[in-house]
């Protein structure tokens, strides 16, 4: 399947869009901090990318994407999630399955807050947390390796380790260059939006949404808690939390012959539901 490269103009950057050609729903797949569109190369090197419209964009401020033009602004979480609304626009999508992966989770949240375009959200790595700090707590770990997602400035050693703690040893050569390439004042900047509540109040969106949700999660996940995804009370969850054997905050990347299936699964399930047909979203025991 061939891949179109291009870039789109909005008003927060420049930014820079792969796409594949499959005729199913669209898919836009959102990265996460210090990452780009390169970390989902294997769903578009996979038959997903034959059977939808798969859709990848660096955020303002990553990858070959242009820094914000108003970083106060545009590196918020609103921010970010108005940038991806532009650009769904732009390419004229109408129906699309979001997938968002760590902050491009929380940007996947905050989009479906406000724009109908999102018909079923998958979530990996990003817990819908309530408005503020403590919110924050109850979703994830509090630990000193959770301050690199709000430093402005990162040495190489703390490019190292942040590469590990998202990928393990399983990276590719160009994420290292990615985290060093990233706008430090995006993640300043998101994280104090979230701390201080900016935006929907996410778990809201989540438990009160009419569309579908699936949650992914890797089961040795560092930033996350696991069991906070078991309070949540959302009535259009897919399926059940799943939690990926063996993979660590990224499982799309790290066991992609686990996650892809699931993905294609529930994309499956979200097209027949937008056709109007009906089908149950939980497993059944037994």
């Amino acid at each position: 399947m061939a891949i179109a490269e291009r870039t789109i103009s909005t008003p927060q950057a420049d930014l820079r869009v792969s796409e594949s050609a499959g005729p199913g729903m669209p898919i836009v797949m959102i990265h996460g901090s210090g990452a780009s569109r390169a970390v989902f190369a294997r769903q578009f090197d996979s038959p997903l990318a034959d059977a939808h419209r798969l859709i990848a964009f660096d955020l303002p401020g990553h990858g070959e994407s242009s820094d914000a033009a108003d970083p106060a602004t545009d590196y918020t979480i609103t921010g970010l999630a108005r940038s991806a609304a532009e650009l769904i626009d732009n390419l004229n999508v109408r129906h699309a399955i979001v997938y968002g992966w760590s902050l491009g989770g929380h940007v996947a949240i905050e989009l479906a807050s406000f724009h109908p375009v999102v018909k079923g959200l998958m979530l990996t790595g990003a817990p819908p947390v309530s408005k503020g700090f403590f919110g924050m707590l109850r979703g994830f770990h509090a630990n000193w390796d959770m301050l690199l997602a709000s430093k402005k400035f990162y040495s190489e050693r703390d490019a190292e380790r942040f590469e590990t703690l998202c990928f393990g040893d399983s990276a590719d050569a160009s994420f290292r260059e990615n985290i060093l390439r990233t706008d430090g004042r995006l993640r300043a900047t998101v994280t104090r939006s979230m701390m201080a509540g900016k935006g929907a109040d996410q778990k809201q969106v989540i438990e009160q949404a009419d569309f579908p949700v699936a949650i992914v999660n890797g089961e040795n996940d560092p930033f996350i808690r696991i069991n906070y995804f078991d309070t949540l009370d959302c009535g259009t969850l897919w399926e059940q939390c799943h939690v990926v054997p063996g993979a660590g905050h990224a499982p799309f990347w790290e066991r992609p012959d686990l996650f892809n299936p699931m993905l294609s699964r529930f994309a499956g399930w979200v097209a027949a539901q937008d056709a109007g047909i009906v089908v149950p979203a939980r497993r059944r025991a037994g």
